[in-house]
């Protein structure tokens, strides 16, 4: 097989969904399955919805494009507000999308007039995290302004947390969501019926027994994927924390020594920590990069330290293990190295298949399929 490529087991995947969909089925909270970090890929898709989510979500609208091509006809959520531009391919291939800007609802609404659609919308909230969302204060008369809107349907609020500023999820910011549910329910004599509670982060507080009040949906990738709990980064029990896994080939292996010498500036991304180590060091260079991966969320085998990257090179500290050039390496990555290595088109994806069924794999280029493509679908 070809490398660097990541590894993904699919039954692995499954399985952690089918978990969190089992738990928090019990406290009456659904789970939106949330595909951005593998670029839509119709059979991670598919690995989510046979274990039991609701729905899909994604943040973009060419991912979502790419899964309805490839057959997907389950309901997705737009997680990230739409822009006005791509309001015309939200509305032909997004069931709802996130909002907090009368202005865009206004080009959805224009857009699901002249397709002869409705279109679903969320409004979020902010909740102290400062990324997106309305104020709460002005959470009624935004409402009351996206309930005249034309082929706009309100589908309920949102909020996210931890993302922006580590926030995070707990009974109080929680509770005051369930609060502006009955205070929109009060005002417009209507039923909210999605509460979209956050992401992966909330996994504690919808897990720890307090009262999801109104709160009966969340959006969960990270977790899914990695079988981490974000705030912390800790394992969450009975979940995979190796459902994806990372590869890359040596290209070079010497004896070199532990510091650099010469007039030392700065390098390619900026001031580069200089080990403290006398003597000399076994050093790997892999053909990868922070063009492929986020250097800083990889993680090697015990005995293996990753010492830095540029562009087009990893390097590493093979202490006493001695390995050549051609043989592989595997690393496990966090959210940010996952996010990049799915990114990068120099990165092949490898998906395991149930048992008995084998493996596949495929180069994944990202960016929106052709128009016609999509009008056949359509």
């Amino acid at each position: 097989m070809s490398a660097p490529r990541l590894e993904v087991d699919l039954e692995k995947i499954r399985h952690n969904a089918s978990a969190l969909v089992s738990r928090l089925s019990g406290q009456g909270i659904s789970v939106t399955g949330v595909t951005k970090a593998c670029l839509g890929e119709p059979r991670f898709a598919n690995a989510l919805l046979g274990a039991g989510v609701k729905g899909l979500g994604d943040s973009r609208i060419e991912n979502i494009e790419a899964m309805r091509l490839a057959g997907i006809r389950a309901p997705i959520t737009l997680i990230r507000s739409p822009m006005p531009s791509q309001a015309g391919r939200v509305v032909a291939h997004a069931d709802i999308s996130f909002n907090t800007e009368l202005d865009v609802i206004a080009a959805l609404s224009t857009a699901a007039r002249r397709a002869g659609r409705r279109h679903g919308v969320v409004l979020m909230v902010e909740m102290g995290d400062l990324r997106e969302g309305i104020m709460p204060e002005d959470l009624q008369e935004t409402a009351r302004a996206a309930l005249r809107f034309p082929n706009i349907d309100l589908k309920g609020i949102g909020a996210n947390l931890a993302c922006q500023s580590g926030v995070s999820p707990d009974a109080g910011n929680m509770s005051e969501l369930s609060r502006l549910a009955d205070v929109l329910d009060d005002a417009f004599g209507l039923v909210i019926r999605v509460v979209s509670g956050g992401n992966s982060s909330n996994l504690k507080w919808a897990l720890s027994g307090e009262k999801a009040g109104r709160v009966n949906n969340l959006r969960l990738g990270e977790a899914i994927l990695l079988g981490l709990n974000p705030l912390d980064r800790q394992p969450i029990e009975g979940l995979y924390t190796n459902a994806i896994s990372l590869i890359a080939e040596v290209i070079e292996a010497k004896t070199k020594p532990s510091r650099p010498w010469g007039k030392i500036g700065q390098a390619a991304f900026g001031p580069m920590p200089v080990s403290g180590r006398d003597g000399s060091a076994f050093r790997t260079i892999l053909a990868l990069g922070r063009q492929d991966v986020d250097p800083l969320g990889l993680t090697a085998v015990p005995g293996i330290e990753v010492l830095g990257a540029s562009s087009d090179h990893l390097m590493v500290d093979t202490g006493k293990s001695y390995v050549t050039a051609g043989s592989e390496m595997t690393f496990q990555l966090n959210y940010s190295a996952l996010l990049r290595a799915m990114t990068s088109p120099f990165v092949t994806k490898t998906y395991s298949l149930p048992a008995g069924r084998g493996a596949f794999e495929a180069r994944m280029t990202p960016g929106p399929r052709s128009s016609e493509e999509l009008h056949q679908w359509h």
